[in-house]
């Protein structure tokens, strides 16, 4: 099996804790680069993910992307090291009190007209003559209020310039990821030995959210899948791309001896997000197929796991993969071949999207990027396989934040 090296020997010294000023102070100062860059003088962040990185804020939530009437809203100039947040007090402005008072105001609702005219007149205290300003997204009500918003004209995308500045993670960020991961890997133990038959879907995703929030994360960022493979793709649910479909919802379906279920969830911790990838059987051990199965995704892993290191290329990667898999792709065609985490389930970098084989081979791989390898192997009648596994970028290799047993698959431990 392929290790990860050594921590103390990549450069990248990831603290137990994270400190959350220090994280602030530096996402801060990325966006503010990514802004010079692009001759932006100001930032105005409504996605949720967008205003925690630039703000440090965080705030419990049972979905995180069901946030919206009262969600915090950011401003980030391009001269004030400090971001302003608008934010009702019941989503966390007590806990960032690091914020100089002036920089903390009270909830803003762009959804509605009247919202959006009062947040006018405070951007026009805040930003200078005719700004350059960047959005990350428009209510209906900041379009209709276009003019008196943003007089000096259509404000530009601000997705492509956070997500440039996010694509490398401070230590403090990777500490954050590294602690949701290790919440998400013990309430999944528990979540894995309530595995019987007759137990339902939503059951699990009870039992797992319940644990994981008593550990500490902040929000569910996607409602937990634990889905039913089908014995064959012709079994499967029809799908345009004609191939398996994933993820389908959570039911209330009863789970049989022999189900093959391939599970997906995330959590937050400090507003970083995990993600968790394992295929389970229910009430019974794999058969030989399957362990075949899951021996060939290991094989899938491994071989790209060997490469992985900084300077190589998303293109490199794919065709190593898919090497490995007899050349064919190993991955669905609407998803992808690994992506990257952080204040977002999946952000940059991805591989083997829709993006293109030219977008693939001109990215390059730094230190500090995260990367989930999440390849699928599937042969019909085994219920195929698919396992995550968070990778932090180094120059020699990769660490690994998570270690959680590949049971019931494997060898004796697991693994």
């Amino acid at each position: 099996m392929t290790t990860s090296t050594p921590q103390t020997a990549t450069g990248i010294d990831i603290p137990e804790v994270p400190d959350r000023s220090r994280m602030r102070r530096e996402t801060g100062a990325r966006l503010r680069a990514a802004m010079a860059e692009r001759g932006v003088d100001a930032l105005v962040l409504l996605g949720n993910s967008a205003v925690t990185y630039a703000t440090g804020i965080s705030w419990r939530l049972g979905d995180a992307g069901l946030s919206h009437v009262e969600r915090p809203v950011a401003v980030v100039l391009a001269d004030d090291e400090w971001p302003h947040l608008f934010v009702s007090l019941r989503v966390g402005a007590a806990d960032h009190t690091e914020l100089p008072d002036d920089h903390v105001h009270g909830p803003v609702y762009l959804e509605f007209d009247e919202g959006v005219d009062r947040f006018a007149e405070v951007l026009a205290g805040l930003l200078p003559a005719r700004p350059v300003v960047a959005v990350d997204e428009c209510t209906g009500a900041m379009r209709r209020a276009q003019n008196r918003l943003f007089p000096a004209g259509r404000p530009v995308d601000a997705s492509q310039l956070v997500g440039a500045a996010k694509v490398i993670k401070t230590p403090d960020e990777l500490a954050c990821i590294r602690t949701a991961c290790r919440i998400t890997d013990e309430a999944m133990v528990d979540v894995q030995a309530a595995l019987k038959p007759g137990i339902r879907q939503i059951d699990l995703s009870a039992q797992f959210l319940r644990h994981a929030f008593e550990l500490g994360a902040d929000a569910s960022m996607l409602e937990p899948i634990w889905q039913v493979m089908p014995h064959t793709r012709d079994d499967g649910v029809w799908t345009t791309h004609g191939d398996l479909a994933l993820p389908l919802l959570t039911t209330e379906r009863e789970l049989a001896v022999g189900d093959v279920l391939w599970t997906d969830v995330s959590i937050t911790y400090g507003g970083y997000c995990s993600d968790f990838g394992r295929t389970w059987i229910v009430g019974a051990d794999p058969t030989p197929r399957q362990q075949a199965q899951y021996r060939r995704w290991r094989q899938i892993l491994d071989a790209v796991r060997d490469v992985t290191r900084a300077g190589v290329t998303a293109a490199e990667l794919g065709r190593v993969a898919t090497a490995a898999n007899d050349g064919e792709r190993p991955w669905l065609p609407h998803f992808y071949l690994g992506h990257g985490i952080g204040v977002n389930a999946a952000e940059m970098p991805m591989i083997g999207t829709d993006l293109g084989q030219e977008f693939d081979a001109n990215f390059v791989f730094e230190p500090g990027m995260v990367l989930v390898l999440e390849p699928v192997a599937w042969e019909d009648g085994t219920g195929g396989y698919r396992g995550e596994e968070v990778l932090v970028i180094t120059e020699e290799g990769w660490i690994s934040l998570t270690d959680y047993p590949y049971a019931p698959y494997g060898d004796v431990d697991g693994r």
